[in-house]
Formats: C-alpha cells, sequence, structure tokens
C-alpha cells in the first residue's frame, strides 16, 4: 500500500486541495469556493478531493495546510487572543512603550495591559540592567490573570536568550503551565519594536490556531482518518501540528511560499519568476534554488509592522474576477462570485476573465462573451501591469522564465518582456496545494556575534539550533541540512560584530 499526502491551500477565492503519491504525482483534485468563515470551505476541499480517490483514503498518511485563517482573524479583528505584553528594556526603550503605532480597534482586541520592566541586553550580549523580578510578578499578578496569553520580548534577546527563558519559568509559577507563553527570539529578529509586535500577534492567534486544527482534525475524523497532519510556514516549510500551536504567526505568508514551492516542482524549474494568478489578485514573487525568495523589508500585517522572514512577493489588484468598467481593470473583484456574476457564467459584471475569453486566451463558462467595447482595451492594460511587475520583481535580470500557475493562469500572455520563457505546466491551477503537500519541515535561527573571537563557536551553535528547530517542527533528524547560512556585518559599533542567520530544513520524519 502506498503512503499518499493530502495538500490543501485555503486562499481568498478559492480553497484548492490535492492528493500526491509517493513519486509527487497528482492522483486527485479539487478545488471550492472558499468559505465567509473559511473552516466550511476547507472542509468541501477536502471531502471533494478525498471522494475523489475512493477507497484509497485509508492510505492518507499526511495532510498538509496552509491557511489564510490567522491573517484573516488580524483583519478582521476577530478570534484574537488577550495579551499581557512584558518587555524587558528599562531604563532603555520606555520613549516608546509597547504597541505604539498599532491601530485603536486592533490594540484594543489583543491588548490585556503593558509594561517595560528592567532588563534586556546590549548587542554584544551584556545585560543592559539586571531582571527587576519583583516588577515581572507585580505585572502578571495585577494584570496578567486577565490574559489569555503572555507575549515577551527583550532588547537584543537574539543575542541573549536567557532573561526571556527566565520570565518564561516566572509566568508559569504566577499563572500556571497552562498559559501559553510567546518569546520574542523565537519568533522575529533584530529590531525590537517589529519583534515585538510579531511576538504579541503570535500570543494573540493561539486560539485561532487551536480552532483550526481542531477544524481539521474533525474534517479527518469524518472520514475515519487520523493522519499527521502539517501546517505551512511563510518560507515554504512546513511545522507539525504542536509547533504551530506555539508559532501561529509563521503560517500568515504561507499560500505565496506554496504557490512558489508547488510551482518548481510542477515545472521543473527551480530558479524562476513565478505569477499565481487568482480571482483577486496576482502574486509575483521569485524561486532562487527551489524556495522563495525572502523579503529583507518589514512585512506590515493588519496595520502592524513586524519582522519575521515572509517570502518576498509583489500583488497586484488583477486577478480573473477583476471588474472591467471605464476604462480599467480593478481593483475591484467579484472574487468567489465570479460564476454567478461574470458575462462567461451568464451574469452581468464584465471581468478579466472575460476579456481573455473574448481575446482567445482560454475557454472558460458557459456562455459566450457579448462583443462589449472596452474589453480588448482592458487585455492590453493588464498586460501592461503585469510587465511593470515582473520589471519590479527581476531586479534587472530579463533571463529568468516566468512559471504562471493559479487558476487564472491563461490570463497571462505569452510572451512578458523582462521575462524569459513563459512556462505553463500541468496542474498550474492548484500550484499551491501542491506546494503544500512536497514541502520539508523547516527551522531558523539567528544570533549576534560581536567581537573577534568565537565566531566559529557562535556559528555551529546556531547551526545546531536551526537544526533542532526543524525537528521540532517535524523534520527527520538524520537527515537534516543547513540550506541558509548568512552572515552581515553590523556597522557603527565599538567592536567588529556579524549578524548570523541558519535556515535548516530536512524531510518530514
Amino acid at each position: 500500500m502506498t503512503a499518499l499526502r493530502v495538500g490543501v491551500d485555503v486562499g481568498g477565492t478559492n480553497t484548492d486541495a490535492v492528493v500526491l503519491d509517493a513519486a509527487d504525482r497528482v492522483l486527485a483534485r479539487a478545488k471550492r469556493p472558499t468559505s465567509p468563515d473559511v473552516t466550511a470551505g476547507l472542509r468541501a476541499a477536502l471531502d471533494a478531493v478525498l471522494g475523489e480517490i475512493g477507497g484509497r483514503a485509508d492510505e492518507v498518511t499526511r495532510v498538509m495546510l496552509g491557511t489564510t485563517h490567522a491573517t484573516n482573524a488580524i483583519l478582521e479583528r476577530r478570534s484574537l487572543g488577550r495579551v499581557a505584553v512584558l518587555r524587558l528594556g528599562a531604563p532603555a526603550t520606555t520613549a516608546i512603550p509597547p504597541l505604539t503605532g498599532w491601530p485603536a480597534d486592533l490594540r484594543r482586541a489583543v491588548s490585556a495591559g503593558e509594561a517595560v520592566v528592567g532588563g534586556g541586553h546590549f548587542v554584544d550580549g551584556r545585560p543592559i540592567a539586571p531582571l527587576d523580578r519583583a516588577a515581572i510578578r507585580r505585572f502578571l499578578t495585577e494584570g496578567g490573570r486577565e490574559a489569555d496569553a503572555v507575549a515577551v520580548t527583550g532588547v537584543f534577546s537574539p543575542a541573549g536568550a536567557d532573561q526571556e527563558r527566565e520570565v518564561a519559568e516566572i509566568v508559569r509559577t504566577e499563572l500556571g503551565a497552562a498559559v501559553p507563553i510567546s518569546l520574542s527570539h523565537e519568533i522575529g529578529s533584530l529590531g525590537l519594536v517589529e519583534r515585538e509586535n510579531a511576538t504579541v500577534l503570535n500570543a494573540a492567534l493561539y486560539g485561532v490556531a487551536r480552532d483550526v486544527t481542531r477544524a481539521l482534525t474533525d474534517a479527518l475524523a469524518g472520514r475515519g482518518l487520523a493522519p499527521q497532519t502539517y501546517f505551512a510556514q511563510n518560507d515554504g516549510t512546513l511545522m507539525a501540528v504542536d509547533h504551530a500551536a506555539r508559532y501561529p504567526v509563521l503560517t500568515i505568508g504561507s499560500g505565496p511560499a506554496n504557490s512558489l514551492r508547488g510551482a518548481a516542482l510542477l515545472s521543473g524549474v527551480s530558479d524562476a519568476i513565478v505569477a499565481d494568478v487568482g480571482g483577486t489578485s496576482t502574486d509575483f514573487g521569485v524561486l532562487a534554488g527551489g524556495f522563495p525568495r525572502e523579503s529583507a523589508a518589514p512585512a506590515e500585517i493588519g496595520g502592524v509592522t513586524t519582522n519575521f522572514r515572509m517570502p518576498d512577493i509583489l500583488a497586484i489588484a488583477l486577478g480573473g474576477g477583476s471588474v472591467v468598467a471605464g476604462g480599467a481593470v480593478g481593483p475591484r473583484s467579484v472574487g468567489y462570485r465570479i460564476t454567478r456574476e461574470a458575462l462567461v457564467f451568464g451574469g452581468r459584471t464584465a471581468t478579466l476573465t472575460d476579456a481573455a475569453v473574448a481575446a482567445g486566451r482560454g475557454r472558460v463558462g458557459t456562455h459566450p462573451v457579448p462583443d462589449l467595447d472596452g474589453l480588448a482595451a482592458a487585455v492590453r492594460l493588464a498586460d501592461e501591469m503585469v510587465a511593470d511587475a515582473v520589471d519590479r520583481v527581476s531586479l534587472g535580470r530579463g533571463d529568468r522564465p516566468l512559471v504562471a500557475v493559479g487558476g487564472g493562469a491563461f490570463l497571462l500572455p505569452d510572451t512578458i518582456p523582462g521575462a524569459g520563457e513563459v512556462v505553463r505546466p500541468p496542474d498550474a491551477d492548484v500550484a499551491n496545494a501542491v506546494g503544500a503537500a512536497i514541502a520539508l519541515a523547516g527551522g531558523r535561527s539567528g544570533t549576534i556575534v560581536a567581537g573577534r573571537t568565537g565566531r566559529d563557536a557562535a556559528v555551529e551553535r546556531a547551526k545546531r539550533e536551526a537544526a533542532d528547530r526543524a525537528v521540532a517542527a517535524g523534520a527527520d533528524p538524520a537527515a537534516v541540512e543547513i540550506v541558509e547560512l548568512s552572515e552581515v556585518p553590523l556597522s557603527y559599533l565599538e567592536g567588529p560584530a556579524v549578524r548570523v542567520h541558519v535556515k535548516a530544513a530536512g524531510p518530514l520524519k
């Protein structure tokens, strides 16, 4: 009996699911509209794809999920937990209190109180001040008992995490072992405010992670299945369910990362531009060695700036459901209502899908496209938007092939300025679900090495920590490899210092 894997990706318009065998062949596939509550669409897609393989459903040993649950919860300010926010940094950092700059409604939804107490480190790992344990206990006693979770952020904790770990022990003593704790050195990189923001969002999402895990488990149990389940991360790797329960914020960029990984497998191209054309938008990214190129800029989520690793994605408001009107294309889209509202489905709204069908780029729908003014101009305008986006992500390299994936891939022309060959692989419309199903388990580590001595030992520690985190995420300990190692010199310090970042990945155990 061959072990089968199911990949599921929840998008803004559709939820896609695929079944892959041990040789990464697509055995079954399904697309279902994403429901307003997300979970119903997930269950519908899962039921459809499992029903397609019939009696082989009991051969499914692993299910991998890329989901928008965390993103939607932040954007819609719903289902978020209340967080006690604790910063270790006084007497420094008090000029910018925690959650400064947050949208007022999100802050009201999340914050159960904030405090800045004595502690933190300099960049070389020396403590700024002794850890103020009494102030920590006082804060937890006065406000922490109303919180669903606690977020702890220390100044330069990537250079020395001992204080954050000690605070975690204090929290467990004061509030009990059942209260979730989010530690910033496990979430983000350098940059105090951005790392703190990511840590607080992570703590606020613990309940969301629990709910989606339960929904997935229940959907599988309804078919008598109990496979190993994994969640897709921002960087195109996976993490086991218990790991995702601790780090739900790391699932936020999983959709674009899945598409890039799926595009690499389906096309056989490991270095390329990828255009994922959906119903509402098109995401442009770059494959480097089969993995998504990562962004060096902070990521903004729901009005909050964070600094954990995200794919370098350029999204434009151009998709199959983009409304064509008044000589413009988008940004308004009919989204998941395209099968009711587009002209090719008997609706009354002209969309980019209608324009592409009229131009002969694809055959979609059940009705002929009426002869309307503006459809040809809409195709030309869309092509210009695509060419501009390709120019922005290519960074001057015009020889990379472009892999077209997503349900609206047929909208793209066969020749695009700034790119090489346009590749249209089989099963391109479910590349995101394929990417979820093939991903490796991964882990990261980052630190700062100050001074000329001890560099080699510090790098080796970072490698071990990244490998350990990959194993905790579900990787086979015997097959974990270091897939990325970067050292960035830090300027304007008294002595030489470098920032070290390590990424490890390996097949699932």
